[in-house]
């Protein structure tokens, strides 16, 4: 079993870490018949006229039916199958292996996937043997503490623009958010120059946020830390301590509840954001000595930090649906997988899963279980496997585990329906 020196969430939380239909045949058209019925008349008349025959009848035409109409069906559609619970099914595989603290898995739609190394400030592609390639070095990366390059998200391209991917990062002076357009091949992926998305978000040596991503209304959302600075985190005018909601061109989305960046406030240092099947929106936060967070994610919620921590039961905050000691958690990345939600663990050093996801919006409890304690290390990013498992990464070669020869490791692992 593993033993890590440090918990995933910087000095003031460092504590030592706890164990054919048929052919047939087309009638003919009606002009068609009309036409071969005229023909015999003329031929008729002639025929009369030379040989004394008289007049010849005029044929009738009896119009060929049309199909009648299907009548309206009076069943109400069928609603898609309700998204199941999945849990871990079977046993995990390395996919890849060999990299240097990783910190978010980008699987591309096309084919592909992309890994961001925080300390290094680059991206490698994972190649279908398991093999790794860099596909780019991000420029302006300062990395140091719990800084450097994290979160990863991708914009698909379309007739008009290019993919784009998009990277959050500590710069010398502060976090930001570029994107750059994904050009290549599977096998061959690259970016090209960045393009500055959003400047200015404070940093620290802890407490960044840095998860992205791009939500069911296509918008870009990105997760700050407070950096330090406690009380900005309940300043709707700050950056820091927020889950931010913008354009993809980096302009504040024109509905967002305080007419600037800010989506929710009172966050201590998330970094797990993903969406249910209902659109419901979820994220992880690190708590400070006491609970770690799972929260569902309202327009405008207040979540509390630095004036609770955890489920509080003040009216004034949003309480957590689940909540975690430290030491069972330290929480990063977020994925939902049908009617589940997994969670990476870096301290607890397992995968959570969380079920159902539909349950809070239907008045359901949640159950949280642990998978995997103590067998892979930390655990830094969790998504959605292209064969539709899941896959997680560790983070054991970040200065707070103990990495063994080949960490740290992309895992993949498959899902059952539960029970």
């Amino acid at each position: 079993m593993r033993r890590a020196r440090f918990d995933g969430d910087g000095p003031d939380a460092a504590r030592p870490r706890r164990t054919p239909r048929a052919p047939h045949r087309r009638p003919p058209h009606p002009a068609a018949a009309l036409g071969r019925a005229a023909a015999a008349i003329a031929v008729g008349l002639l025929l009369g006229g030379c040989t004394g025959l008289g007049p010849v009848p005029t044929p009738t035409r009896t119009p060929t039916p049309l199909p009648s109409a299907p009548a309206p069906s009076t069943e109400p559609p069928t609603p898609p199958p309700a998204p199941q619970v999945l849990l871990p099914a079977g046993g995990v595989s390395v996919v890849a292996e060999g990299l240097e603290a990783p910190w978010s898995i980008l699987v591309l739609p096309g084919g592909g996937t992309l890994v961001s190394q925080r300390d290094r400030g680059d991206i490698v592609e994972v190649l279908p043997g398991g093999g790794l390639r860099q596909a780019a070095v991000v420029p302006g990366v300062a990395a140091g503490g719990e800084g450097g390059l994290l979160g990863l998200a991708l914009l698909p391209g379309d007739a008009d623009r290019p993919a784009y991917v998009y990277a959050y990062f500590t710069a010398a002076n502060d976090n930001r958010i570029v994107r750059m357009p994904l050009t290549g091949a599977r096998g061959s992926l690259s970016l090209g120059a960045a393009e500055d998305v959003l400047t200015g978000i404070p940093k620290a040596g802890n407490h960044n946020g840095g998860r992205l991503a791009f939500g069911p209304d296509g918008l870009l959302y990105a997760t700050s830390g407070d950096a330090g600075n406690r009380d900005a985190a309940q300043n709707p005018d700050s950056l820091s301590g927020k889950i931010l909601r913008m354009t993809p061109d980096g302009a504040p989305a024109p509905d967002n509840p305080f007419g600037n960046y800010t989506w929710s406030l009172g966050h201590r240092n998330p970094q797990g954001l993903a969406w249910d099947a209902s659109g419901g929106m979820w994220a992880a936060e690190f708590g400070q000595n006491t609970w770690d967070e799972l929260n569902r994610i309202e327009r405008g919620g207040n979540y509390g930090w630095p004036v609770v921590e955890g489920a509080a039961g003040d009216p004034r905050f949003a309480d957590p649906v689940q909540q975690w000691a430290t030491g069972d958690a330290s929480p990063s990345g977020l994925a939902v997988v049908g009617d589940t939600l997994f969670l990476a663990a870096l301290r607890g050093e397992r995968v959570w899963s969380i079920a159902p996801a539909s349950g809070p919006a239907a008045g359901v409890a949640v159950t949280a279980t642990p998978w995997f304690t103590g067998e892979f290390g930390r655990i830094r990013d969790v998504t959605t496997a292209p064969d539709g498992g899941l896959w997680f990464i560790s983070n054991n070669t970040d200065g707070r585990g103990s990495p063994e020869a080949g960490d740290d490791r992309l895992y993949a692992v498959g899902l059952a329906p539960a029970g």
